[in-house]
């Protein structure tokens, strides 16, 4: 009989699950949220000086930001892959 009193059996490790890198994981969620914080603090980029071939700092700064978001993403997936380390079976295989 369980009092409830006493503290969780620890369950096996799943030996189909590898094991994950935290610190990439973190660090892949730092790059995630760094074009979420830029963009949405609109006074830093609300002025139209300096202009850059006719386009305001406004419109130039967000769309600079397109490329930016996209290296960053692609920079995100790679080290969440490399985080989760290799796997045993493949993609669509069953374990």
């Amino acid at each position: 009989m369980n009092s409830g009193n006493t503290p969780p059996q620890s369950r096996p490790e799943d030996p189909g699950v590898p094991p994950t890198d935290k610190g990439k994981m973190a660090l892949a969620a730092v790059l995630l949220l760094i074009p979420i914080v830029v963009l949405l603090w609109v006074p830093h980029y609300a002025k139209v000086e300096p202009t850059l071939l006719g386009f305001p700092f406004f419109f130039w700064y967000q769309f600079l930001w397109v490329f930016i978001c996209s290296a960053l993403t692609w920079t995100a997936y790679k080290l969440t892959l490399s985080a989760r380390g290799r796997t045993t079976h493949k993609v669509g295989e069953d374990r």
